[in-house]
């Protein structure tokens, strides 16, 4: 163990003092050096641009169709976007739900369309709402719907339902999954009450796999959102369904903006939504492509109603 002698203290006492007096001469030498004040005049002050990725920003419709019909339904409304805004952007495909919601918590999707309960996932992270659509029926709001096969003869009622295959479109759909099981709760069947619960695998296109599986008799239950039965009367014979119940109302599909958006980036393309018009023969294809009347404005609060849905279910909480 080293012992401070008298004369160690001494020299080390010596060498602070020292330190101590230069970083004085050095503080006493940029005083003389002293700079005349600039004045600043804040009034000609000027906002700097956002900056935007040399790539663009990313925007993504959540996969719940397959990608040529994600594609299809946006592709108009991404270049309108683009030109109306003067903002570089271009779609990308998440493969699964989950991919998508990943995606947006790492920055990787800019601007995404989705459904109510994924966005509350997303706005657990930081995403939020900016806008949402008013549906081909003039609603601002949609419903999840019950299907089986119109020959099934054991399955006239909801109740029937009990111990039969199920399938839904994915843990994280709001009409394919969480407004259907609402329905069901609401008359006393429980999740545990069938033999089996599967979602379609793969990516993309599960709205259709779901009804194209109680068609081929793969299973014996469906969960689709309303409008889904007649994207296949072109596939097969949608007679051949019989849609059993449908849930109530929710808020309707929105537009999202990941955690960190510049704000000015949000407003530039809300404007542009917000703009776009059936009686404009230039943006009523647009629209129709997109399966959208119309665009409003949005708030987090609007999806409460979802919210405490999700909670009555138990369903898959936000992440």
């Amino acid at each position: 163990m080293a012992v401070s002698t008298p004369t160690s203290v001494t020299r080390s006492a010596a060498r602070c003092a020292a330190t101590l007096l230069a970083l004085a001469c050095l503080f006493l030498a940029g005083c003389k050096d002293q700079e005349t004040a600039l004045k600043v005049d804040f009034d000609k002050r000027r906002e700097l641009s956002h900056h935007v990725p040399q790539e663009g920003l990313t925007y993504a419709y959540l996969p719940q169709y397959s990608h040529p019909i994600s594609y299809a339904r946006h592709h108009q409304l991404v270049a309108y976007l683009s030109k109306a805004t003067g903002l570089p952007i271009r779609q990308v495909f998440p493969a699964t739900f989950d991919e998508h919601i990943a995606m947006v918590r790492r920055g990787e999707i800019d601007i995404s369309y989705v459904n109510p309960f994924v966005f509350l996932k997303m706005a657990s992270n930081g995403a939020f709402a900016f806008a949402r659509v008013i549906e081909p029926s003039g609603s601002p709001e949609f419903r999840g719907e019950i299907i089986v096969r119109a020959n099934n003869p054991s399955i006239k009622t909801l109740q029937d339902c009990r111990g039969k295959r199920l399938i839904a479109v994915d843990p994280s759909s709001a009409g394919g999954f969480l407004f259907p099981m609402g329905l069901f709760l609401d008359n006393g069947v429980k999740m545990s009450d069938f033999s089996e619960v599967t979602f379609p695998p793969g990516p993309g296109g599960k709205q259709e796999k779901v009804v194209l599986a109680v068609h081929a008799g793969l299973s014996d239950v469906g969960m689709v959102r309303d409008g889904t039965l007649k994207l296949l009367a072109n596939r097969i014979d949608i007679s051949t369904i019989s849609v059993l119940g449908a849930s109530q109302a929710y808020p309707g599909w929105l537009f999202v903006a990941r955690q960190g958006l510049p704000p000015d980036v949000v407003q530039s393309i809300s404007k542009a939504l917000l703009a776009l018009s059936m009686d404009d023969p230039g943006q009523a294809p647009i629209l129709e492509a997109a399966h959208i009347q119309a665009v409003i404005p949005a708030r987090n609060e609007d999806y409460d109603p979802v919210r405490e849905l999700v909670a009555r279910v138990g369903a898959d909480s936000p992440q």
